[in-house]
């Protein structure tokens, strides 16, 4: 009960934020939208980190490292630092001066002025929502996760999780979903983007320093360092994988097992060279059976599983990270940036910051192979470790409000993007900009986000078992394969209209597909161990160039406008 009470009072200090901030709004729809342009430089690099860093980072990354290994960590967090820092660069700091320069909100005015198309704009901006939906999902199943967990056996009498039974009486998904909905939809409500901004700040500090604090007392609880290196699941010498080391309730303790205790089997032919190893330390993949036991029914199921990341997988990975280029959200933050210099802390520290978050993430996960089931549902490892290593309940609820503030500082950025997107390129495109006062506008956005909110939370509900880290990626695949038309529209003025249009439906149909063939959000590989993204990426790309050639170039008007020193085509 006491972890509960101080996850609660982190949420009301949360609200309480959240009217502060809405002291400071300016009653603008321009401040509303973009904080009228006066977020510095550290308010900048807190709300962005803030945004990138999400459920999937912490859930998910654990939860992967978990199923796949050390792995994790190359999949996204070996590069993604150094891409986005190259993107906040590039394609930041040029949309944030064609923003102030030209008064647009959202990148979908920017795309339109660009490609002197309307219906771009109503092409894209339904492929945004679809894309930005399954993030918001991923953070309020990964809410739902984190909180059951930690609060087992709070209301035994109230509460109960057929699926879950060892999680008896802890607070149910439906339940933390709604309530963090709430709160998120409270503060982003009240105070707009420059509410989000204060919020992402003081919850990208809360979820770093808890991260951290995390990291220490896991370690401690598993021994020290040196003691935790040696915790994770092995393969003996018969291929069978085993755990040396329990944690006992009674003394608090990490204890080794008297005889290793078998959780699985290796099922491919390279038990031999695995001998002693640790699996999910393994640099090449591996094939693996698990067994887990039903704690409520006792009956014992197997299911299969793939240890190790291939190469050829890793390699496609480097895609992923391009995603942050189409971010409808990160768009909107780095409108609210004060100056261009705003933006330097940013490309240095964003890539450290990453490196802080990812690092203790994936060693947790690993570790946990070694002391929790093998069939434990990965978004709730992180949790699960927490529950299990750290034994003061106060302690519990600050580092479980650490979670759930990472969760929410993403959530809110792409609430609020929704509701700006629609507002600025639907609503008052089609009526005009004297259609409404601007009072109606921050109406008119504050009800869509409030509508956004009402379904994300039933989507959420209903794909509750989802993988956090397949959903993601899914997400950030789609986000991936639009940027050819970022890139192109800034940098190559031979793109044109037709060519954008074209990378865009083959970028929204290779996606579909692949996610079609995945099961709608499960993991997937092409071939040798390509992802979706690498081939949704190139279709895409290939497509804006082609059509490109072969249509008319872009008006001398145009060209003057976003390519001032270039020669007529």
């Amino acid at each position: 009960m006491t972890t509960l009470i101080v996850i609660i009072l982190y949420l009301c200090l949360l609200l309480g934020l959240g009217f502060f901030s809405s002291r400071l709004f300016r009653g603008t729809s321009k401040d509303y939208f973009v904080a009228s342009h006066s977020i510095g430089p550290f308010l900048l690099l807190m709300s962005v980190f803030g945004t990138t860093m999400t459920a999937f980072a912490l859930v998910g990354s654990t939860g992967k490292s978990f199923e796949r290994g050390i792995g994790t960590y190359g999949l996204m967090a070996s590069i993604s630092g150094l891409v986005h820092a190259g993107i906040f660069f590039l394609i930041g700091i040029r949309l944030w001066a064609f923003g102030k320069k030209y008064g647009y909100i959202t990148q979908i005015q920017f795309f339109r002025s660009r490609f002197e198309s309307d219906g771009l704009g109503y092409l894209l901006f339904p492929i945004l929502v679809l894309l930005v939906v399954p993030y918001l999902l991923i953070g309020i199943i990964g809410a739902g996760k984190t909180i059951e967990p930690v609060t087992a056996g709070a209301f035994t009498e109230i509460f109960t999780n057929p699926t879950a039974p060892q999680w008896l009486g802890g607070i149910p998904p439906w339940l933390t979903g709604l309530v963090v909905s709430l709160v998120v939809l409270t503060y982003v409500f009240m105070g707009g983007s420059r509410g989000a901004a204060y919020a992402n700040t003081f919850q990208t500090i809360v979820f770093m320093v808890m991260g951290v604090v995390a990291f220490v007392y896991i370690i401690n609880g598993l021994g020290g360092m040196e003691q935790a290196g040696k915790v994770p699941a092995r393969i003996n010498e018969k291929g069978i994988i085993v755990q040396d080391y329990q944690f006992d309730k009674t003394t608090k303790e990490l204890v080794k097992n008297e005889k290793p205790k078998p959780i699985g089997r290796v099922t491919d032919s390279t038990t031999v060279d695995l001998s002693n190893k640790q699996p999910h330390l393994a640099r090449t993949p591996i094939q693996v059976e698990f067994k887990k036991k039903n704690p409520k029914t006792g009956v014992i199921s197997s299911f299969e599983r793939e240890l190790g990341i291939p190469f050829i997988t890793f390699v496609s990975y480097f895609f992923i990270p391009l995603s942050v280029g189409m971010f409808p959200h990160l768009f909107q933050h780095w409108l609210t940036a004060k100056s261009a210099k705003a933006f330097r802390l940013t490309v240095i520290a964003h890539p450290l910051c990453i490196m802080v978050v990812w690092v203790p993430c994936v060693l947790v996960g690993v570790w946990a192979s070694g002391v929790l089931p093998p069939g434990i549902p990965p978004p709730a490892v992180l949790s699960a470790m927490l529950n299990l290593l750290v034994g003061d309940p106060v302690l519990t609820g600050l580092l479980t409000a650490g979670v759930l503030a990472a969760i929410m500082s993403s959530l809110d950025s792409q609430f609020l993007c929704l509701g700006t997107i629609f507002t600025n390129d639907i609503v008052i495109h089609r009526a005009g900009k004297n259609k409404y006062s601007d009072k109606q506008v921050i109406l008119i956005a504050r009800v869509f986000i409030v509508v956004i909110v009402a379904l994300t939370y039933v989507l959420a509900m209903w794909a509750k078992n989802a993988n956090v880290f397949d959903l993601a990626i899914w997400c950030f695949s789609g986000f991936s394969a639009l940027f050819p038309v970022v890139f192109a529209a800034l940098y190559w003025k031979r793109a044109t209209k037709e060519g954008a249009f074209a990378s865009i439906i083959a970028a929204l149909i290779s996606w579909l597909y692949f996610f079609h063939l995945s099961g709608y959000g499960g993991e997937l590989v092409i071939g040798p161990g390509i992802i979706p993204a690498a081939i949704c990426f190139a279709v895409a790309a290939i497509a804006m160039v082609l059509v490109s050639l072969l249509t008319k170039p872009p008006t001398e008007e145009t060209l003057q406008k976003f390519f001032p020193s270039a020669k007529k085509l």
